[in-house]
């Protein structure tokens, strides 16, 4: 049996991450998670492109430029999608994550989802910080080594 595994050392690995600005306290914890996992793990912070774009809606179209450009080994996605008065959460975080699993699909290079859809604020903040994790940061390591894993095949 053959096994293969991907590691979490990030050295010579370059990394693209897109942040929405729509709800930017809880993005900003994102990002804060991510990179400072990234460089634990040995991304070389010139090796860290960060895109802002204004909501979750635009993050798959600059995922597809990222991912077509053959600069980035992986890219990150990061917003926060959070239930409001209208069915306008529906539909955003549908396409946001259907556009970034088609990016990831065709284009071959691998993308990790941090955008979070969340029914309330307060949940969106355990999880980009909070005692839920920071999501950022889980994306980080999924990159680093499904971009391993990738490598050994």
């Amino acid at each position: 049996m053959n096994i293969i595994e991907g590691s979490l050392d990030g050295n010579d690995v370059n990394i693209g991450i897109i942040v929405s600005k729509f709800n930017d306290q809880i993005t900003q914890n994102l990002l804060e998670g991510a990179k400072t996992t990234l460089l634990a793990h040995g991304v070389n912070e010139s090796n860290i492109t960060v895109v802002f774009v204004p909501g979750a809606f635009e993050i798959p179209v600059v995922a597809s430029h990222l991912a077509y450009s053959l600069e980035y080994d992986g890219v990150i996605c990061l917003g926060a999608v959070i239930k409001g008065e209208t069915d306008h959460y529906e539909y955003v975080a549908s396409q946001a994550s259907k556009g970034i699993l088609d990016v990831s699909i065709e284009s071959g290079v691998p993308i990790a989802f941090g955008v979070l859809t969340t029914r309330n604020s307060e949940h969106a903040l355990a999880r980009s910080g909070g005692d839920k994790g920071n999501i950022g940061s889980s994306c980080a390591s999924t990159i680093i080594e499904t971009i391993n894993a990738i490598s050994k095949l």
